[in-house]
C-alpha cells in the first residue's frame, strides 16, 4: 500500500499521467505513476499494489502544513484512518513522495513516536528538502535496525548549482542535493555504504541494498527534478533491495513503462474523507444521553468531536451515486453525477444510532472536514424523486422548546426506525421524507445569521416546508436534518466542485432552481 504524496502544483490527475492531446497540460507528461505502477503490478504478480494519491487541497504539502495548526495529527490520521481500510489484508505500508512530497513524509516521521514495523519502505524522490540529522536521523536508524524487511531509497540531483531566472534555484543547505549528502553521513555512523560511481550517476547502498541514495552529478547545471521520477524513478524506489532490481528497466534510463501509458483516463469522484470509527466508540444512545443536559454551544462541539472522528454509522460512508440530467442557464442540457449520503448524519453505529440535527456552522465545518457540502432546494427534489425508501413526515406539535431538545430528536429517530422497518427498509438505501434539509441558497449572502431550510416532502413529492430563512443561525430542532453530498460532481464527465459551479452564471443552473448563482457557497463558521 503506497502513499504517493503529490508534488508542489501536481493533480492526482497529472500525477496519474496519460497519453498527451494538443490542449493537455504538460504536467501530465511527466510523472506517470499510473503507467509504473502498471510495470509493477506485472512484475511483483504475486501481491496487489495499491496507490494511494495524497493532494493537498494547496496543491503543495509545505504550504498545508504552514495553514494547518495540528498538522502532526492530521497527517498520521490520513495514513492510519486510509490504513484501516485495507485492515483485513493485513496492509504493508510505503511512503512516496516527489518534490514538496517529502514534506508529507517527514510530517509523519514527525507525528509518531517510533515508526511502526508496518512501514516496510520510505522513499524520497528528490524530496528530501526537509530532511535534519536531529529529528529525523534517529528514527530512521531505529526503524531501519528492526528489520530486514525495512528500505530507505532516497534520489537526488545536484540542484545546488542551478541557476534558474538569474538566481540560484535553491540556498546553499536547502536542496535535496545537500540534504540527501546529510543524511548519507548521518546513516553512515550506523550502516557502511559502498559508493559506486556510474556515468552520471553515484550510489551509495547498504549491504543487502536496503538503503540505496542515489545522487546524480550535474556538470551541465540543468533542472533534472521531475526527470527523476519520469526515468523509471518510482519503479526503482518499490524494486530496489529486491530481486527485479535494475531488471527490465534502467534507473534514470528511457521509460521502461512507455506501453502501459493509457490514451484516456477516467478517474472516479474522490471518496469522502471520514475518518473510521474506532471499535470501542460510545454508541449512539450513550452519546445522546450525554448531551442531553449540555448547553446549545457545548452541545454542537460535542457533535463535532464525535462526527470528526468518525463515530457514526459505516452504511453512511457508503455514498449513493445520482445521475441526472439538467439544464444550464443557456438551457443547454449536461449529464450529471453526484454521490450523496443515503441518509442524515447520525452518531453512533449501525445498530445504535441517531439521526443528530445540529446548527448550519457545525455542519459545515463537518463538509468541509469531509470533502462535503451541504444541499441545494433542487438536489433535494431530485434526491426524493430517485429515493427508493420514501417515507411519510412525522411532525411533532410544538410544547415550549421540547422540539429542540436532544429527548425529541432521540424520540422522532426512533419514530423513522419504526416507520422504515415497516416498510421493509434497510440501512444503507437512499431514503427521504424524514426530515427536513438545511441548504444552500443565494439568501445566505444576504442573511448572514440566518439558516435556511428545505424540504420534508410528503409522499406526492410537495414539500412541507419551502425554502425558508427566517430561524436565526443558532436555530435547531427535531425536523433538521444533514445529509451531504460530495463536493466533487461530474459534468459531461469531467470534474467540477459543486460549490464553485453555484457560483458560475452559466453552469450553477444545473444544481440550482434559483434566478442568480450563489455569491456564498458555505456557512461561515461560528464555533460555540
Amino acid at each position: 500500500m503506497i502513499f504517493y504524496a503529490l508534488p508542489n502544483g501536481n493533480t492526482i490527475e497529472q500525477t496519474f499521467g496519460k497519453k498527451l492531446d494538443d490542449s493537455d497540460d504538460w504536467h501530465y507528461n511527466i510523472q506517470h505513476i499510473g503507467a509504473q505502477t502498471r510495470f509493477l503490478r506485472r512484475v511483483l504478480n504475486n501481491q496487489t499494489l495499491v496507490v494511494v494519491y495524497l493532494e493537498a487541497k494547496q496543491k503543495s504539502w509545505p504550504l498545508w502544513k504552514l495553514n494547518t495548526p495540528n498538522y502532526l495529527q492530521e497527517t498520521k490520521s490520513i495514513v492510519d484512518n486510509i490504513t484501516a481500510m485495507f485492515y483485513p489484508w493485513n496492509p504493508q505500508v510505503v511512503l512516496n513522495g516527489h518534490s514538496g512530497g517529502g514534506r508529507f513524509i517527514f510530517s509523519y516521521l514527525e507525528a509518531v513516536e517510533e515508526i511502526p514495523d508496518t512501514l516496510k519502505r520510505i522513499a524520497f524522490l528528490d524530496s528530501d528538502y526537509g530532511y535534519e540529522d536531529t529529528i529525523h536521523g534517529p528514527s530512521l536508524v531505529r526503524w531501519l535496525k528492526s528489520g530486514k524487511d525495512k528500505f530507505l531509497c532516497t534520489l537526488a540531483y545536484n540542484d545546488s548549482v542551478v541557476i534558474y531566472n538569474d538566481k540560484p534555484l535553491v540556498s546553499p543547505t536547502g536542496g535535496t542535493w545537500y540534504r540527501s549528502k546529510m543524511m548519507r553521513e548521518y546513516l553512515g555512523g550506523s550502516f557502511h555504504f559502498r559508493e559506486e560511481i556510474k556515468d552520471t550517476l553515484v550510489w551509495y547502498t547498504s549491504p543487502g541494498r536496503r538503503i540505496e541514495i542515489i545522487l546524480k552529478t550535474n556538470p551541465d547545471e540543468k533542472i533534472y527534478h521531475t526527470l527523476q521520477v519520469e526515468l523509471n524513478g518510482f519503479i526503482h524506489s518499490i524494486l530496489h533491495g529486491t530481486k527485479h532490481e535494475q531488471k527490465e528497466y534502467t534507473y534514470f534510463g528511457k521509460r521502461a513503462y512507455s506501453g502501459f501509458i493509457a490514451d484516456t483516463m477516467i478517474i472516479p469522484i474522490r471518496r469522502l474523507n471520514i475518518p473510521q470509527r474506532e471499535a470501542d466508540t460510545e454508541s449512539g444512545s450513550s452519546f445522546m444521553e450525554r448531551i442531553a443536559s449540555l448547553s446549545m454551544g457545548e452541545r454542537e462541539e460535542e457533535i463535532y468531536k464525535a462526527l470528526s472522528a468518525g463515530n457514526m454509522p459505516d452504511y453512511l460512508r457508503n455514498t449513493v451515486t445520482m445521475l441526472g440530467e439538467f439544464a444550464d442557464s443557456a438551457g443547454i442540457v449536461h449529464k450529471v453525477q453526484y454521490e450523496v449520503m443515503p441518509d442524515y448524519l447520525s452518531v453512533g453505529n449501525d445498530s445504535d444510532f441517531c439521526r443528530i440535527p445540529m446548527n448550519p456552522h457545525t455542519a459545515q465545518r463537518l463538509a468541509t472536514l469531509y470533502g462535503a457540502s451541504l444541499l441545494t432546494s433542487k438536489l433535494s427534489d431530485h434526491i426524493f424523486r430517485m429515493a427508493p425508501l420514501k417515507l411519510t413526515p412525522f411532525p411533532y406539535e410544538p410544547v415550549g422548546n421540547a422540539n429542540e431538545l436532544p429527548a425529541k430528536f432521540v424520540d422522532h429517530n426512533t419514530q423513522i426506525e419504526k416507520q422504515k422497518t415497516e416498510a421493509g427498509g434497510k440501512n444503507g438505501q437512499l431514503i427521504a421524507g424524514i426530515k427536513k434539509d438545511i441548504i444552500l441558497s443565494v439568501r445566505m449572502a444576504k442573511q448572514a445569521d440566518k439558516v435556511v431550510i428545505y424540504g420534508w416532502h410528503k409522499t406526492d413529492g410537495n414539500p412541507i416546508q419551502a425554502v425558508y430563512s427566517g430561524h436565526v443561525d443558532w436555530y435547531v430542532d427535531y425536523s433538521h436534518g444533514i445529509r451531504l453530498v460530495n463536493n466533487q460532481v461530474l459534468i459531461d464527465g469531467k470534474h467540477f466542485l459543486l460549490t464553485d459551479v453555484l457560483r458560475d452564471p452559466l453552469l450553477y443552473r444545473i444544481f440550482s432552481d434559483e434566478d442568480a448563482p450563489m455569491e456564498q457557497t458555505v456557512y461561515f463558521n461560528k464555533i460555540p
